[in-house]
Order: structure tokens, then C-alpha cells, then sequence
């Protein structure tokens, strides 16, 4: 259901990223590069792919999984750089001022806002991967992210699991195969999403793809060792 619905834990730690940042991530299907993982905590170590061919060798010859031998041979080659002026990490308090808000209209009314004033391009960049969106993909997954705010990573992943298993079968809406029609399959890049408009996405529907399964699929558990892992 383009743009994706966060799943595989995604939801989780977009919900405590900096901010309302993860919403616009959620949202927008925009991503990171390396730069900005590792300013955002989500990745460890920065490097440049030319020097990966090196790195595998070295990591090779180590002969042992040893966390503190590998994390220093990592940090040996570890590259200083910055996110560009293109970031949105740059537009982290415009980020905030619109993506915080409770609802998605109320998020494309307050980017609506700040292009009329200043004409920005992110602001209208942003608006319109927002409008090419399917109008309940995006529901789900502003209501996905701001409910992991709160709950485990178990919890995420097993809410997750849910939306997925309603989405592909199609019983609610059939968006995800109408998008991958218009992208993969006619490459028309002209998907009919059905609800078309955000005011038309109820708020029963949502609660749809939220709602326990029945007694005849079973909740999503996770391996114990995971548990632990994620605890």
C-alpha cells in the first residue's frame, strides 16, 4: 500500500526518533542516508564504500565475535562527515511544528500553511509525496506510529503483524495491490487508491486493521531469545 505502512518493528523506532521526525519519515517513505542514521542513533558506524573492500578483509582475519575487538576495528575506519544542507535533520522544528499535529489533514493543512508563507521547498516536496499517497495507508500509519510511542517493541511488532496480514489479504481495502499495479506491474504511477480522499478513510475502517485477529490466526509471538534481545 504505497507509501509503505511501517512494519518490522519500523513503527517502534520511528515512534522515538527525535521529535515528530518519525511521523514525517512514516509518512513521506522519505529515507536516510548514513550520515543521518548514525546522527539519529539508528546505526552504529560511518564509513565510505570504497573502503569496505578493506574492512572485509580486516574483519576476516579477526577469526573471532568478540563485540569490543570488531567495534575497534570498525572505529579504525570509521569517516567524519555531516548531513548536507538537504537534510531534513536541518528542518527538524518545521518537522515538528507540522507533523506534530493530531491528524493527517491537520498535518497537510499546517505544511499548506508554511508554503504559503515562505514557499519552501521541502514544504511543497513534502506535500507532495503526502497527495500521491494512498489517503489510508497514511492514516494507518500515523495512528501505527503514534500508538508505539507507548508500548514495547513486542507490542509494535505484533500490531504490525495485524495491519500486514489485513492488508494483503485485501478484505478492507485493496490499496496495496492497486499500488503495486501502478508501480511495479503498469508503471503507470497513476494508482486509484479506494478511499480516494482522506475524508473519506473511517475511522471504523482504521479500527479495522487495528482489532485482534480471530481465534483462527494467531497473534504474531516472538522467539524468547528476541524477547530478551528487545527488552
Amino acid at each position: 500500500m504505497p507509501r509503505d505502512i511501517p512494519d518490522a518493528g519500523a513503527s517502534y523506532y520511528l515512534s522515538r526518533l527525535p521529535g515528530y521526525l518519525g511521523e514525517y519519515l512514516g509518512l513521506t517513505g522519505d529515507t536516510l542516508g548514513g550520515v543521518e542514521m548514525l546522527a539519529l542513533g539508528l546505526a552504529t558506524h560511518y564509513t565510505l564504500s570504497a573502503r569496505l573492500p578493506l574492512i572485509e578483509e580486516q574483519l576476516g582475519r579477526l577469526n573471532t565475535d568478540d563485540p569490543s575487538v570488531i567495534d575497534n576495528c570498525l572505529k579504525k575506519h570509521r569517516a567524519l562527515d555531516y548531513p548536507n544542507e538537504r537534510s531534513v535533520l536541518h528542518r527538524i522544528e518545521m518537522a515538528n511544528r507540522c507533523f506534530g499535529r493530531d491528524t493527517v489533514e491537520e498535518i497537510i493543512s499546517a505544511l499548506e500553511g508554511e508554503a504559503a508563507l515562505s514557499n519552501d521547498q521541502w514544504c511543497l516536496s513534502t506535500l507532495k509525496k503526502l497527495r500521491e499517497a494512498s489517503p489510508l495507508s497514511l492514516k494507518i500509519s500515523l495512528r501505527s506510529i503514534r500508538e508505539s510511542r507507548f508500548q514495547t517493541f513486542e507490542q509494535c511488532v505484533a500490531r504490525e503483524y495485524r495491519i500486514s496480514l489485513r492488508v494483503v489479504s485485501k478484505e478492507i481495502s485493496k490499496d496495496f495491490c492497486e499500488g503495486v499495479r501502478a508501480r511495479l506491474v503498469d508503471k503507470s504511477f497513476a494508482p486509484k487508491w479506494n478511499p480516494p480522499s482522506l475524508e473519506q478513510v473511517s475511522d471504523d475502517m482504521i479500527d479495522r486493521f487495528f482489532a485482534p485477529l480471530d481465534e483462527y490466526e494467531p497473534d504474531l509471538e516472538l522467539p524468547t531469545i528476541m524477547q530478551e534481545a528487545c527488552a
